[in-house]
């Protein structure tokens, strides 16, 4: 009877703790779903935490140039040219500067090869796949010297450490290494000939550095009694002594003086002038990037532009645009005026023959110096237009401020195409500021000049809201209807707000709106801006001849500001 009593007492204690242990959980699941659901309640940004989260967008989205300057060429910029290129504000300055970097170090500027610049990011590959830890290869010290001077005359490596024999001039005797590498250069232009590098791994986790001290790699030297030197074992020297020194070493060579190699100040010395960047050695190549550092005090934008004439001969117009506002002006009898001197270039890329140099002055007219303020808000540009064979050709421009002695540089590649005449093509796409017709008596002759209009290309992009962006295009080559013998096709604009991907305009015309034949084909348009908010836009045209079921997809962008 009492077991019957105590079984079913022992029964409805389990019952009640099942029950009480179930509404338990059931509470601490009710809670933390609702502790979670708090958790997914976003919270306003205080002004510190959005300032710091545009800083963190700020740098995920940094220039590609901070890439170059930080890590492509962190090992072989000097320390000149670092301070130069960060002053540069434009990427259009720091594009000039990065082709002038790579053509002052061009073994051979009279090819197209740049036999350095390949090498170089050939060593950044090797040393990413070679020497890669916790860092990129490129980062750690072995990669440093191996992008800087290559790879090394001879390599003794001990990437496993273990047992081995020191030198005699380190104290002879047994001892243990950790991993170890010792590059020998024969000669190295910044520390001589016979340069010795050792890299040491105490961690053993492949971290390898460059030691100034040839016994780190010595892994029982602070062990007592252990790995003993041979001065050490014969009793001219003792263990101990070996912290006393005072040349920066842990070496068991008692009172023995160091070789000359291995004098502190003569490794201290290596060492600092391992970190410099390497030495140019194309001197003569030294001016071009100098003007670069020292000449970017006047903006300028150049733009080419190209349309054919014959099969053979290609148009090619050079337009240079100058902000009035970076010009200085000299006053006269109540009256400002300035002007700035052009010097540009056209040669081979072997710079053997200038095909054809160009020396122009830009002035700007006098203007009342009390109303200075208001002519210096627009642009001074000036248009050189060019016969040019398709081919590939090297464009320089100087240019000085007359009044205010700055002075600018820019060199950039030409490739001047080559049109066929049994493919559909186009020219250039050039937005303008200004597209007029000429009269008879002007057509062909003048700047901005482009067959029977006046084109006047808005170089750096930039047009306020009041405004008409000018859209000119020529394309070649249509094929005719059999029937009709016209050409069959049409054309699409498109404008896209860059950033948002808000499509602002889509316009569509058939080929007959269009002036001239199958042959060639131009397109002027004006589109009005006053229903443009500011901020970057994109134009997209699609140029599509039915009959060859061919199309061109041009493209440009602008500022409305």
């Amino acid at each position: 009877m009492r077991s019957r009593v105590l079984s079913a007492f022992c029964g409805i204690l389990a019952v009640f703790i099942l029950v009480v242990g179930s509404r338990a959980a059931d509470d601490k699941a009710n809670k933390k779903a609702s502790q979670e659901k708090k958790e997914t309640v976003a919270k306003p940004m205080t002004d510190k935490q959005k300032r710091q989260a545009e800083e963190r967008l700020r740098k995920e989205l940094a220039s590609p140039y901070a890439k170059w300057l930080d890590e492509e060429v962190r090992w072989i910029i000097s320390d000149e040219e670092r301070t130069a290129f960060k002053r540069l504000q434009t990427d259009d300055e720091k594009q000039a500067f990065i082709e002038q970097f790579w053509l002052r170090r061009d073994p051979t500027p009279d090819t197209e090869e740049n036999e350095f610049k390949e090498e170089h990011y050939r060593r950044i590959a090797w040393a990413n796949d070679r020497f890669a830890s916790g860092v990129p290869g490129w980062k750690t010290d072995r990669g440093q010297i191996y992008i800087k001077f290559g790879p090394p005359d001879e390599n003794d490596s001990h990437t496993s450490g273990g047992p081995g024999q020191r030198d005699i001039e380190e104290g002879g005797g047994e001892t243990t290494f950790f991993p170890y590498e010792r590059w020998r250069y024969r000669y190295l232009e910044c520390c001589g000939s016979d340069v010795i590098i050792e890299f040491v791994d105490p961690s053993m986790t492949n971290e390898y550095h460059i030691t100034m001290d040839p016994s780190e790699k010595d892994a029982l030297s602070r062990v007592p009694g252990a790995g003993l030197t041979m001065y050490e074992q014969l009793g001219l020297a003792d263990k101990s002594e070996r912290f006393s020194r005072t040349d920066g070493t842990l070496l068991g060579t008692g009172g023995q003086p160091l070789p000359a190699k291995m004098n502190q100040f003569t490794r201290l010395e290596q060492y600092t002038n391992l970190q410099k960047a390497p030495a140019i050695k194309f001197k003569d190549l030294e001016a071009l990037v100098q003007s670069t550092i020292k000449y970017n005090l006047l903006p300028m934008k150049v733009r080419m532009d190209y349309f054919p004439i014959t099969g053979s001969t290609v148009l090619t117009n050079l337009t240079i645009q100058f902000e009035r506002k970076d010009l200085q002006y000299k006053q006269k009898d109540n009256y400002s005026e300035g002007a700035v001197n052009i010097y540009a270039k056209i040669e081979t890329l072997t710079r053997r023959q200038v095909i054809h140099p160009i020396e122009e002055v830009v002035s700007i007219p006098p203007v009342p110096t009390e109303m200075l303020q208001q002519a210096t808000q627009g642009s001074a540009i000036y248009q050189k237009q060019i016969s040019l064979v398709p081919g590939v050709y090297r464009l320089t421009v100087a240019a000085k401020d007359v009044i205010g002695g700055n002075t600018t540089t820019y060199e950039q590649r030409l490739d001047v195409p080559r049109f066929e005449d049994d493919q559909l093509a186009m020219s250039s796409l050039v937005l303008a500021d200004t597209i007029e017709k000429l009269p008879t008596t002007s057509i062909g002759t003048g700047q901005f000049v482009i067959g029977a209009s006046k084109v006047r290309p808005r170089v750096n992009g930039k047009f306020r809201r009041d405004e008409k962006v000018g859209i000119y295009l020529q394309v070649y080559n249509f094929e005719l209807d059999k029937l009709t013998h016209k050409a069959d096709g049409e054309v699409q604009y498109e404008v896209i707000k860059n950033g948002t991907n808000e499509k602002v305009f889509d316009f569509s015309e058939d080929l007959s709106t269009l002036t001239g034949g199958a042959a060639q084909m131009v397109i002027e348009k004006l589109l009005p801006l006053q229903n443009f908010a500011p901020g970057d836009y994109t134009l997209k045209m699609k140029v599509t001849d039915k009959k060859r079921n061919e199309s061109l997809s041009p493209t440009a962008t602008f500022t409305v500001l």
